[in-house]
């Protein structure tokens, strides 16, 4: 018989984690993260400086679980200590395309000569900076800095010429990793 799943990662001094039944909240120097996880396999625990997920079963899905909430956990106590940082590089070859953000959208100006602008909504928890050719998204959450990063990317999509020719967008360069 296999074992059951356990995960343990200690906490940083500057971060403060509680638990209320499914709901998470990690609160640290940069602010705070909360997520709730729907899971009657799993029992979590902090004591002390340590935060324990322990698996009821030693089925395959509730070790896998028991990862992916421990993955949760790494990533929000990383986003309230240092953050997210993804870069974007606005790419093109035959028209100048210009990138400002407007509100909580990123508008795209001239892409591939087109009349009308693109544009790609800011997630809110997400920051946007457009310097010159570079774009930078930043958060404490890591789940909403990337899927900004992924509208941005998407918003310039190229779909009916060919890649290969017209290689002009906006393209993630680094996920601050």
């Amino acid at each position: 018989m296999s074992e059951i799943a356990q995960r343990e990662a200690k906490i940083p001094e500057e971060v403060n984690v509680k638990l209320d039944g499914c709901n998470i909240e990690v609160s640290g120097p940069k602010g705070t993260l909360s997520k709730e996880i729907m899971s009657n396999d799993l029992i979590m625990k902090v004591e002390g400086d340590l935060f324990t997920v322990v698996g009821k079963t030693s089925r395959r899905k509730t070790k896998a679980m028991v990862g992916t909430v421990f993955a949760h956990f790494n990533n929000m106590v990383r986003g309230v200590t240092d953050g997210f940082t993804y870069k974007l590089k606005v790419v093109y070859s035959h028209f100048p395309m210009t990138v400002k953000v407007e509100g909580n959208t990123v508008r795209i100006d001239n892409f591939l000569g087109a009349k009308s602008p693109r544009s790609s909504k800011i997630i809110e928890g997400a920051k946007v900076q457009v310097k010159g050719q570079d774009i930078e998204v930043s958060g404490t959450d890591r789940e909403l800095v990337s899927q900004t990063a992924a509208n941005i990317e998407q918003a310039t999509r190229i779909t009916k010429f060919d890649s290969r020719v017209f290689q002009d967008g906006i393209y993630i360069t680094s996920k601050g990793d």
